[in-house]
């Protein structure tokens, strides 16, 4: 049974499950010009139908470890009258934890680019998720922040984090890695997170930036602010001046973003992470990756499928 969504101009998340900008670029210009996109609920599998016209769209919330795919369907977007603003994640994690993530230099000069394009006010960096490892340990992480803050000085106004959260699927990923790697992942107690996101807001403050912990309240204090992945107020102040508050709606506890709607689909993101807590089976989703047609009205399922619920509109 389909449903369409009430709301007239909405928050568009594309997407926290998967990365649209660096791998379903076409995919997602085809729904603009198509005026809308489907999205399955991925916990109850009701379908709807997300309306992608500009006075439909309040803005978009990108998110996205490699923008450059994506540069010139932004300058299109924005010529169509679209509003956006970007996720950008930055890690610089070895390459056996984000295997088919771009180089961070290039992650760097990618955002600068965007910067140029937008705003710097219009980027959130998130240096995300935080490993501590006998191969990342403490002062890895501090050295390697320092090195990527520097070059992003300027270019962005805020930080956002949060260390990796062991969900099922994510634990057992840990264990597999651990296991073929020899290498040791460690469980930080929270003298350690706190002591490492209070080196790590001294550091941001010293290149122009607020650092923001996501989904931990137990980080918030002193230089580290809480974390609005979709902010209320940021979305307001850039879009909307003066306009009503928009209303808060958690994904996790201590979330504190406001309400959007993802049309983003699990296990359709081949970067491979190992942190991913969006992809239960990764050979799955660079086959999902693979064989996806950009016609589809909806990520993860087939041109078939589309074409019956198209039918059903």
């Amino acid at each position: 049974m389909l449903a369409e969504m009430k709301n007239t101009c909405r928050v568009v998340s594309a997407s926290r499950r998967t990365d649209i900008p660096a791998f379903y670029g076409d995919w997602f210009m085809n729904r603009i010009t198509a005026g809308y996109a489907g999205y399955v609920n991925p916990y109850g599998g009701q379908e709807y139908r997300v309306e992608l016209r500009p006075e439909n769209v309040l803005c978009f919330a990108f998110w996205s470890k490699n923008y450059a795919p994506f540069m010139a369907h932004l300058r299109t977007i924005t010529e169509l009258g679209y509003r956006s603003y970007f996720n950008f994640t930055i890690t610089g994690l070895p390459r056996a934890f984000e295997c088919n993530v771009v180089e961070a230099t290039e992650a760097v000069d990618t955002l600068k680019r965007l910067a140029d394009l937008f705003t710097p006010r219009h980027i959130n960096w998130r240096y995300d998720p935080i490993i501590l490892s006998d191969q990342t340990p403490f002062n890895w992480h501090v050295d390697r922040f320092a090195f990527l803050a520097a070059r992003l000085r300027g270019a962005t106004q805020r930080c956002y984090f949060s260390f990796a959260v062991e969900y099922g699927k994510v634990r057992r990923s840990f264990e597999d890695f651990q296991r073929r790697n020899s290498v040791r992942i460690d469980k930080p107690d929270l003298s350690t997170r706190q002591r490492l996101a209070n080196a790590l807001a001294g550091i941001a403050g010293e290149n122009g930036m607020t650092m923001h912990s996501c989904c931990s309240d137990l980080l918030v204090g002193g230089q580290v602010l809480k974390a609005h992945c979709v902010g209320g107020d940021l979305i307001r102040d850039l879009f909307d001046p003066g306009g009503p508050p928009y209303k808060s709606s958690p994904t996790r506890k201590e979330c504190g973003c406001a309400e959007s709607t993802d049309i983003g689909a699990y296990d359709t993101c081949p970067h491979g992470c190992i942190y991913c807590y969006a992809n239960v089976n990764k050979a799955r989703a660079a086959d999902l990756f693979r064989l996806h047609d950009t016609e589809t009205v909806f990520l993860g399922r087939s041109k078939q499928v589309a074409e019956e619920w198209q039918a059903a509109l």
